[in-house]
């Protein structure tokens, strides 16, 4: 079993496998709840800590699980992992909790969750299972909070709004237009798919960018050695 390199995990999971542009996984809470940077922030930190103590959960336990009953386990961590976090937004953010809401237990249904649990956590380590769930997980909250303040922005003029009460940091509240009346159809459902459709055009065209320029170079280093 080959043991993957920390950079080559952090860049899998933060760019060429990130969950939300590339796998497309977790989409629901992606779109549902990105209609602010407040709610994308919040549940983004909410499946990034999912996922790395589920992942490291798994690493510890792999070799103590049959291979028959590794799927009700991990489901059986996941749960209780998410389950605590549930129970601490409750606690400790009552305010954010309440406009998650169903969002936050529905994590545990996330495939990305379970996906990495299966074909990483289950085969290495526990220090390069929370990596790569770390990975994973920042992977899915830059791209949900980069959807949620672009919509936040376009549809409101400010970011972060609600910071104070729901989180108590009322200085990531940031007026960007002042005077700006706002463009509803942004913070609306429709919002979300255009947003997200336009950043994975972004993440394609510079995709294949990147390969064109590098099928030339390489074309070149074979043409100079024969």
């Amino acid at each position: 079993m080959s043991n993957p390199s920390a950079k080559s995990i952090l860049e899998y999971g933060l760019v060429s496998g990130n969950t939300g542009l590339v796998q497309l996984l977790g989409l629901c809470p992606l779109l549902a709840v990105s209609n602010n940077a407040v709610n994308a922030l919040g549940l983004g930190l909410a499946s990034l800590l999912a996922l790395t103590l589920t992942n490291t959960v798994v690493a510890g336990l792999r070799r103590l699980s049959r291979r028959d009953v590794r799927i009700p386990a991990f489901v059986t961590i996941i749960a209780a992992v998410v389950t605590a976090i549930e129970l601490s937004l409750r606690a400790w953010l009552p305010e954010l909790y309440q406009v998650l809401g169903l969002f936050v237990p529905l994590i545990v249904t996330n495939c990305a969750i379970m996906g990495r649990a299966e074909a990483f956590a289950a085969r290495h380590d526990p220090a390069r299972a929370a990596l790569d769930g770390f990975a994973f997980g920042l992977g899915f909250l830059w791209v949900l909070l980069l959807i949620g303040m672009v919509r936040e922005l376009v549809g409101t003029g400010a970011v972060f709004a609600g910071s104070d009460s729901m989180l108590g940091l009322p200085w990531l509240h940031v007026t960007v237009l002042a005077g700006y009346h706002g463009f509803l159809p942004a913070i609306l459902p429709p919002g979300a798919f255009i947003v997200l459709a336009l950043l994975i055009a972004l993440r394609n065209r510079r995709q294949r960018r990147s390969t064109s320029v590098a099928t030339p170079a390489s074309a070149t280093a074979v043409a100079a050695t024969t």
